[in-house]
C-alpha cells in the first residue's frame, strides 16, 4: 500500500513541477507570442496531430449532396472569390499582403492545390476553421450547400470545364499596389 501511495504522489509531484515549468515558459517569454517567428516543433505537432484525428473522424460519412454542374462550379468560383482569395489566393497562385503576414502560411492553393484532398475534407475545413491557424470558421456566414460549393470547386481546381475557368481565372488577384 505504501508504494502505491508513493508513486501517486510522484505522479502528482511531476504534474506540478511540469505545470509550473509551463507557466514559468509563458510568463518569462520562453513561449513566443508573436505571429513572425516559428512554431516551435511540440506546437507544430501537436496542431497537425489534432487536426488530422478530427479530419479522420468527423468526414468518414460526409458526402456532398450537390451535383457537380457548370453552374454549381461557377457560384463555388465567386464564393471562394468573396471569402477564400484574400488569405489563399487567385489564379495567379500569388499570396496577398495579408496572407504574406501569416504566422502559419496559408497555402496559395492555385498554386499549392488541394486538388487531391476529398469534398468532405475541404468542406470541414470551411465550415470548421482550423485552430491554431488563421484559417476561421464559416459555419455562422455561410450556408452548408454553399460551403459544398466550394469544396466542389476546390476539389476540381485543377481540371475545371471551360465556361467554370474563365470565371476563375477572372478573380482579381488581391496584391497590394506596389
Amino acid at each position: 500500500m505504501r508504494l502505491i501511495l508513493s508513486f501517486l504522489v510522484g505522479i502528482v509531484f511531476t504534474l506540478v513541477v511540469l505545470a509550473g515549468v509551463g507557466y514559468f515558459a509563458v510568463k518569462t517569454g520562453i513561449v513566443p507570442a508573436d505571429a513572425d517567428s516559428k512554431p516551435a516543433a511540440l506546437e507544430s505537432w501537436v496542431a497537425n496531430t489534432a487536426l488530422h484525428a478530427a479530419l479522420e473522424r468527423d468526414t468518414k460519412d460526409l458526402r456532398n449532396p450537390i451535383q457537380p454542374s457548370d453552374e454549381n462550379l461557377i457560384t463555388g468560383v465567386h464564393l471562394y472569390a468573396e471569402n477564400c482569395a484574400i488569405c489563399h489566393g487567385a489564379s495567379d497562385g500569388r499570396p496577398s499582403n495579408l496572407a504574406q503576414g501569416f504566422y502559419i502560411e496559408a497555402p496559395q492553393l492555385a498554386k499549392d492545390g488541394v486538388e487531391d484532398d476529398p469534398e468532405a475534407v475541404s468542406f470541414w475545413k470551411v465550415k470548421h476553421g482550423i485552430r491554431f491557424t488563421a484559417m476561421p470558421s464559416f459555419t455562422s456566414t455561410l450556408k452548408e450547400e454553399e460551403i459544398w460549393k466550394i469544396a466542389m470547386f476546390l476539389r476540381q481546381m485543377d481540371k475545371l470545364p471551360p465556361a467554370v475557368d474563365a470565371e476563375w481565372k477572372k478573380v482579381p488577384s488581391v496584391l497590394s499596389p506596389k
